[in-house]
């Protein structure tokens, strides 16, 4: 099994780094680190996962292909949904989804570029299971 906390530890060393949580494709939470933000991530997680899956579709509607990224920007933070994309074969199991919110004086660019490749390592992890 994957060792979430392990996986998510570079994440949470990211300046401006507030919490997150580790989805799997139904959006059922795996992991959750909630310690630092005051509210319900496996709730506000959720509810990004629902979201994200709608534009996925009305993406798919227009011809693209499924959304890998959301961002969520305000003037005082950042909230991202990254999926792994999983294996391309349609195995639904490997796909996960990183949940992560960030303040707005974070280092935002480093925070895209961990997200991924935690969630790319992760999913491959998933499908080796």
């Amino acid at each position: 099994m994957i060792d979430f906390e392990q996986s998510m530890k570079k994440l949470r060393s990211v300046s401006g780094y507030l919490g997150s949580a580790v989805l799997n494709f139904s959006g059922e939470t795996l992991y959750m680190d909630a310690e630092n933000t005051g509210v319900d991530i496996a709730y506000s997680a959720s509810i990004f996962n629902d979201a994200f899956r709608a534009i996925s579709e009305a993406s798919l509607d227009v011809g693209f292909s499924d959304a890998a990224f959301v961002e969520s920007r305000t003037h005082d933070g950042h909230v991202f949904l990254i999926n792994s994309a999983g294996d391309q074969s349609g195995d639904n199991f490997s796909k996960l989804n990183v949940f992560a919110i960030f303040r707005d004086d974070g280092n935002i660019a480093l925070a895209k570029m961990v997200i991924d490749r935690t969630s790319q390592s992760m999913s491959k992890s998933m499908a080796e299971i």
